[in-house]
């Protein structure tokens, strides 16, 4: 995986973004995650809304898409308002067909980078509440549990509860 490469999505790669969100959902499913993502659950417009208030991310191996991410610069509906101080990571999914493990987790440094990159301090997500493997995967890479919210607004669907997760990064010099 030494040849992932990091960009910022463009129009033009919506729809892949799409199917890879839509594999990733069937992946889920296929493995007894239910509740988290259902595949048509969201479309272009979704993607294109996020690239004009916050970042849409590609990570690419060669020619193939390996995986994407949003962060988000503000989230209160998960985390009410808040100061400038934190980047909110959203929808980290990767190609399981195509990719070794490990590659989430590369995606996710790449999200703490950009975070730490425009000078915020804390990378913060929400995980679905009753999907214990994949709060145990963000445990894992340093992230600690600060609260929950309950019947988050979600996107083409009804409202969940959500682990809501937070870990420090440090900020680069070159930032401040």
């Amino acid at each position: 995986m030494h040849d992932i490469r990091f960009r910022l999505a463009t129009d033009a790669d919506l729809a892949s973004v799409v199917r890879l969100r839509d594999d990733a959902a069937r992946w889920m499913l296929a493995h007894g995650i239910v509740g988290q993502w259902q595949p048509g659950e969201l479309d272009e417009g979704h993607f294109r809304r996020t690239m004009s208030g916050g970042e849409l991310w590609l990570a690419e191996t060669g020619s193939r898409l390996a995986g994407a991410w949003e962060v988000w610069w503000q989230d209160e509906d998960a985390w009410g308002p808040q100061p400038p101080v934190a980047g909110y990571v959203h929808r980290l999914m990767v190609d399981r067909s195509s990719t070794p493990p490990g590659t989430g987790r590369l995606l996710l440094q790449a999200a703490e980078r950009r975070v730490a990159a425009a000078g915020r301090t804390w990378v913060r997500l929400d995980c679905l509440a009753g999907n214990a493997r994949l709060n145990g995967y963000y445990l894992k890479a340093g992230y600690q549990v600060v609260g929950h919210k309950a019947d988050k607004p979600q996107p083409g669907g009804v409202a969940k509860s959500f682990t809501l997760l937070q870990k420090a990064v440090p900020v680069h010099e070159e930032s401040r």
